[in-house]
């Protein structure tokens, strides 16, 4: 006591108070060390309980750290306007120790699962991301720093969106793009148009879909629901699979559903058949067509990290939540009536994003991949989502598609 005595520390009240004359601060990477203003001298124990801390996560988003005029470190919050030098991850220090990671469920927003997350440094793709669950997507990651693209069919509709994030924070890296999936040749020009910007790519998420279409046909004379969800996609992949080898470690997330377990792909003799994928008018139908496209989009998932893991670039497929109420259903109005009935029950958009965010930048999916989810957690998805010959008949299938729609596609 004697000791604590004289070196003004007997008098705090609490194990982690600071004595008289000492202050706590962080270096910008956030650990923290501490100033003796008495002895003009700084060291990383705390004076008093001998331990070492540092801030949890980087900067909350919307904070940036910047210098005044007197060459001092201030902090500067863009989302409520206001400057601090107080680092405010200092509010959320931990001892240096290993932290488990953090286990989220499906009442997790999006945003919760990035909060303090700097993002500055990632390029992040988002097919569809100028509504629903894909807008929440993107704006999460663009309010968290990162530079998001919306790579969209209708452009008028992705530049309101990209406004809408940029009104909410000035400093937002959001800008639209012109991509239409049920167009082959357009996904060809996207991918053209995004190499010429010479940016990495570090997340791809896969979110576009229809569901509960009319038959129709494409442009390239396949039946939309099965071109958009998926082989639109797939060519996206390939045509942008050099980019994202440059920039691993990087991720593809793919956004799937709980409903391609209520259906198969296999024709009569047990092989992936274009007649069931993308079937004549008089077999078709609205739901069962989305069900193997999402079916689709676990197999693909599965076989792109295998073929593309080796080099850095891992995928993991999705499902975003049961009842959530979006306008992909809008074709089909007895399912708009009857989602309009459910809606107080249902889950949020950011609620609905918040899967995708989690497959996207969880730590402990780092290198990790060919896995499918649901709420944040890992589940097992349908026997044949599972089956390695489905997932590499559907590959062989969608690569002879795409190739015979163009002429010198890169083979992944």
């Amino acid at each position: 006591m004697a000791a604590l005595k004289y070196a003004g520390m007997d008098d705090t009240d609490s194990e982690d108070e600071l004595p008289p004359g000492w202050e706590e601060r962080s270096t910008k990477d956030g650990w923290v060390y501490y100033a003796n203003h008495e002895e003009m001298k700084t060291q990383w124990e705390h004076p008093k309980t001998g331990k070492k801390k540092r801030c949890a996560g980087d900067l909350p988003y919307g904070w940036e750290q910047e210098t005044d005029e007197k060459g001092q470190k201030i902090y500067v919050d863009h989302i409520n306007k206001r400057t601090t030098y107080f680092d405010p991850r200092q509010a959320f220090t931990v001892e240096d120790v290993m932290m488990k990671p953090k286990r989220y469920d499906g009442n997790t927003a999006a945003l919760e699962i990035l909060q303090g997350r700097d993002l500055s440094d990632k390029v992040v793709l988002i097919t569809g991301g100028n509504s629903g669950i894909g807008f929440e997507t993107a704006r999460s990651f663009a309010l968290h720093g990162a530079h998001v693209i919306l790579a969209c069919r209708n452009l008028s509709r992705a530049s309101k969106a990209v406004t809408l994030i940029q009104q909410e924070w000035h400093k937002a890296r959001a800008e639209a793009m012109m991509c239409n999936l049920s167009s082959l040749s357009s996904v060809r020009e996207f991918a053209e148009s995004f190499k010429a910007k010479k940016l990495p790519l570090h997340i791809l998420v896969c979110n576009a879909a229809v569901c509960t279409q009319p038959w129709s046909l494409t442009e390239d004379g396949l039946e939309s629901t099965f071109q958009v969800c998926h082989l639109g996609h797939f060519l996206l992949v390939q045509c942008l699979q050099d980019v994202l080898r440059r920039s691993a470690p990087a991720r593809v997330v793919v956004v799937s559903s709980e409903s391609h377990r209520f259906t198969d792909l296999l024709d009569s003799c047990g092989k992936v058949d274009l007649a069931v994928l993308s079937p004549p008018k008089n077999e078709y139908w609205s739901m069962l067509a989305y069900n193997r496209a999402k079916l689709c989009n676990i197999l693909f998932s599965n076989e792109l990290h295998r073929r593309l893991s080796p080099h850095g670039v891992t995928s993991n497929a999705l499902h975003p939540g049961n009842m959530m109420y979006t306008s992909i259903h809008k074709s089909w109005w007895l399912m708009t009536f009857l989602f309009t009935l459910a809606r107080p029950f249902t889950k949020s958009m950011q609620q609905g994003a918040a899967t995708t965010v989690y497959c996207a930048v969880a730590p402990e999916l780092e290198g990790l991949g060919g896995m499918y989810f649901n709420n944040c957690f890992r589940c097992q998805p349908s026997n044949q989502a599972q089956d390695l010959s489905s997932a590499a008949s559907l590959w062989e299938l969608s690569e002879r598609l795409v190739a015979e729609r163009s002429v010198g596609i890169q083979s992944l």
